[in-house]
């Protein structure tokens, strides 16, 4: 009985429809609305799955944040004291009676907590290369089951996501490695040519230029594991398909983008507003239950609509509006097309 439990619990049961086609979702909103809610415990355990190659990015970036705030808490805050320093001092006037003795912190001048704050952001960047890198095969994964979900479509949570990740780790590697290396690269790109600058004003073309190819890229990434799952692409038309898409619905492209920051937004209002513990705590409960599976849940229930508009709907034979009523077939009917010999 145990094992039965166990196997429904991680497998699911295989035919298990979500709708009837009486009452099957007539748009989008009501379509991700239901399987959001239908799968939502699915998407906990496929996060405990997900999180776990994501643990060291984590742990890079928490690391990161903690070196920031106690140099945020050395710099001199004027007569020589430091936000350290001044709660040091109190202590030590507590604990006088006792004749307990309390270091005082050392207190850092702006201009050296700015190098070392420069130190730590470039450490904790090269860090995250590898540490992002090795999650593109999993993401693959999480792709495709999320991409079968939010089309309600049924997904074995662990045997699709292994078999999505042995289909595409090639390319799904060479992406997120990308991924991770980029800002590193546009962070010694933007400081390089922003020192030239003040020289020679020209160097502000490059340094503006490479900033924009990180943004480029950080828009476009969202249509490529779904692009990697979804079709049989070279990585170079992954790319140039991508990039299209992101163009092509810019304004969605950069809220969908945004959308992804609000739970690290309201960690910080917390930690602003009330106690950087709890902000702590907020974002672990968040990203270690299901933030980043119901992150790609909400990438993959856009791509699918913007997949059927751009691409599906230009491809004989493809079918479109997966999980809507037949009558909405036409709702994407539109003059912009994308170029389909980007989608084989």
């Amino acid at each position: 009985m145990f094992n039965k439990l166990m196997n429904n619990y991680y497998f699911g049961k295989a035919g298990k429809g979500d709708f009837t086609e009486d009452d099957l979702p007539t748009n989008r909103w009501q379509l991700f609305l239901e399987t959001l809610r239908v799968r939502f415990s699915a998407l906990t355990r496929l996060n405990l799955m997900y999180v776990v190659v994501w643990l060291p990015a984590l742990i890079v970036i928490f690391l990161g944040v903690m070196g920031a705030l106690n140099i945020a808490n050395s710099i001199d805050l004027g007569d020589g004291q430091s936000a350290f320093s001044m709660q040091a001092m109190l202590q030590q006037e507590e604990a006088a009676e006792t004749g307990e003795v309390i270091e005082i912190p050392e207190v850092m001048s702006a201009s050296d907590a700015y190098d070392s704050l420069l130190g730590i952001l470039m450490t904790t960047l090269m860090l995250l290369v590898p540490a992002i890198a090795i999650t593109g095969p999993c993401t693959a994964g999480v792709a495709y089951v999320t991409r079968n979900w939010a089309r309600d479509e049924h997904a074995f949570i662990w045997s699709d996501f292994k078999d999505a990740v042995k289909e595409n780790w090639k390319q799904s590697i060479v992406v997120s490695l990308i991924t991770g290396a980029l800002p590193l690269v546009v962070f010694m790109g933007w400081r390089f040519y922003g020192s030239m600058a003040a020289t020679q004003p020209i160097m502000i073309i490059p340094q503006v230029l490479i900033l924009m190819i990180g943004i480029i890229w950080a828009i476009s990434v969202t249509y490529m594991h779904p692009l990697i799952v979804s079709y049989r692409l070279k990585l170079r038309d992954v790319f140039r398909n991508a990039i299209l898409l992101a163009v092509a619905r810019l304004p969605m492209s950069v809220g969908l983008r945004i959308l992804h920051c609000v739970p690290v937004a309201i960690g910080l209002a917390i930690a602003f507003l009330w106690n950087p513990s709890y902000a702590l705590l907020f974002l672990m409960f968040y990203y270690l239950l299901f933030g980043f599976s119901i992150s790609r849940f909400i990438t993959a229930s856009y791509t699918n609509a913007v997949f059927d508009r751009f691409i599906n709907s230009h491809i004989e034979g493809a079918q479109v509006n997966r999980g809507l009523r037949a009558e909405d077939d036409d709702d994407y009917d539109d003059d912009e097309e994308l170029d389909e010999n980007g989608a084989e």
